[in-house]
């Protein structure tokens, strides 16, 4: 059976450690201070005459003054770890962005110039992000020559992880990229949301286009407030793209019609003009950490927009109460 003190939450814990160490010194000091006192009321008189010679020294009386200070203090310090119970639900308002994340699943993203490959890597750096992020909501987009909407819009990160976490080798297109394609759907998705005052779409790819129509829907973009985010995946040398069979082994590398091994270069020059023109930012995906700041830092100049309301369930704060029954030991202390 849980007893009430055991339901208690305790938001201020991590002071718990201080607290005792306090509350253990203010307690040895209050019993070196008894003791002082009982030696002395000892000395000065027989228990005959104490009452008669000593008006306040009355050894009973000093030790209810002693534990009505110490339990005072207690309950302070127990109100300083915040308790709370009670639980109530609460209607909190939401501000935030809303930020569409399309990812590149063409076969050149299985190159392995980024360990473990471009898709993995990127994936880390998506999940870093939101690790970041605060109140955002998020999307999540697949494309290669065509596109997915593989997660609605949301705030909930754990879910968005949930289809994040379901792209692997076996989820890679056989077909080429086309980045044009990914901008589509975004738009799509931002033309059912008119009164967004931002709108932002993060494309992570290779740059390895083959869109026939990228200048056009740049300046759909452009005139419907689209703000391209893109984030260069791999390296300017290259890398061989794998070949991987039904069973999830690579079996060789891709070859030309020469025979000669496909080395997959990432294209900035697209990637950052493309963000130029929208009034976005380029960034190169690196080891670091300083790519998915930048971008953080991007995302947070831009203006809020409110988010549905979200009810949760808040335990309630009852620091008062311990407040309270502190303050009564110390006046009971005092008129003793």
């Amino acid at each position: 059976m849980i007893t009430w003190f055991e339901s208690i939450h305790w938001a201020g814990l991590g002071l718990t450690a201080y607290t005792l160490q306090i509350l253990l010194f203010v307690g040895l000091c209050l019993m070196y201070k008894w003791f002082k006192f009982y030696k002395i009321i000892q000395k000065l008189t027989s228990k005959k005459f104490k009452s008669l010679l000593i008006k306040n020294g009355s050894l009973i009386r000093y030790s209810c003054k002693t534990f009505l200070f110490l339990g005072g203090f207690g309950l302070l310090m127990l109100a300083l770890l915040q308790p709370q119970w009670d639980k109530k639900e609460e209607i909190v308002e939401q501000e935030g962005r809303d930020l569409l994340i399309a990812v590149d699943i063409s076969r050149s993203m299985l190159a392995q110039d980024e360990k473990p490959n471009r898709l993995e890597f990127a994936k880390q750096k998506i999940k870093k992000l939101l690790y970041n992020l605060s109140c955002e909501r998020v999307g999540l987009i697949l494309f290669s020559g065509t596109t997915v909407f593989q997660c609605p819009l949301t705030t909930d990160y754990a879910a968005f992880f949930m289809f994040l976490d379901q792209i692997d080798a076996e989820t890679i297109s056989t077909g080429t990229t086309s980045i044009d394609q990914a901008i589509r759907q975004a738009l799509g998705v931002f033309d059912k949301m008119q009164t967004k005052k931002t709108k932002l779409l993060c494309i992570f790819t290779d740059g390895e286009d083959f869109s026939t129509n990228l200048s056009g829907i740049k300046e759909q973009a452009t005139q419907q407030g689209l703000s391209i985010v893109t984030f260069g995946i791999g390296s300017e040398h290259g890398a061989p793209v794998p070949i991987i069979d039904q069973s999830g082994q690579q079996n060789g590398f891709e070859k030309d019609e020469d025979g000669i091994i496909v080395m997959s270069k990432l294209n900035e020059g697209i990637l950052s003009n493309l963000s130029k023109q929208t009034g976005g930012k380029y960034l190169h995906a690196t080891e670091s950490d300083q790519d998915v700041a930048e971008l953080i830092r991007f995302v947070d100049t831009f203006e809020k927009d409110k988010l549905e309301d979200k009810t949760v369930d808040r335990l309630q704060e009852k620091y008062h109460y311990f407040v309270a029954g502190s303050f009564m030991c110390f006046v009971l202390e005092w008129l003793l």
